[in-house]
């Protein structure tokens, strides 16, 4: 009798881990599901991102002020890169005010300042401060996110 007792307790020891096993492995198996399921939604969001907008400004050349070295120019490239189409076609739009705008503030800057990284971060930020200030009235809110030097020359 002893030993069917003991045979019992057994049987319902293999039955209880056999039943925690598949439970676990059933969690297991729905947690990597959920997972899969969170790869793909967050697949879809990078797929739906959008590409950058860039306005592109013709290449100028300016003079920049004199320094101890005597006179210098500035040849430079630059794109804008932009938040949305409004901004991307009033910029085009306007094209010929941004350029008058962008030869004013760089006709202003000394060649030795320019010629460093610092000179052309420094130089980015007030582009960047350019655009803050209304170039005609009435003008729609200007999401300019970045400015990129494609070109830089000091001479």
């Amino acid at each position: 009798m002893a030993e069917k007792t003991g045979s019992r307790k057994l049987v319902w020891l293999i039955a209880a881990l056999l039943v925690m096993t598949t439970s676990l492995a059933a969690a297991n198996v729905y947690l990597l599901m959920d997972k899969s399921s969170d790869n793909k939604l967050a697949a879809k969001v990078v797929q739906t991102a959008r590409s950058p907008i860039y306005v592109k400004v013709a290449p100028f050349t300016v003079n920049l002020r004199d320094d101890l070295c005597g006179r210098h120019l500035l040849y430079a490239g630059i794109s804008l890169q932009v938040g949305d189409s409004t901004t991307e076609d009033f910029l085009n739009d306007f094209m010929p005010q941004v350029r008058s705008r962008l030869l004013l503030l760089t006709s202003g800057q000394k060649a030795e300042e320019m010629m460093t990284p610092e000179g052309k971060e420094a130089l980015i930020e007030k582009i960047l401060a350019l655009f803050e200030e209304e170039l005609v009235d009435g003008q729609p809110t200007l999401r300019v996110d970045d400015v990129l030097f494609t070109e830089f020359i000091v001479q």
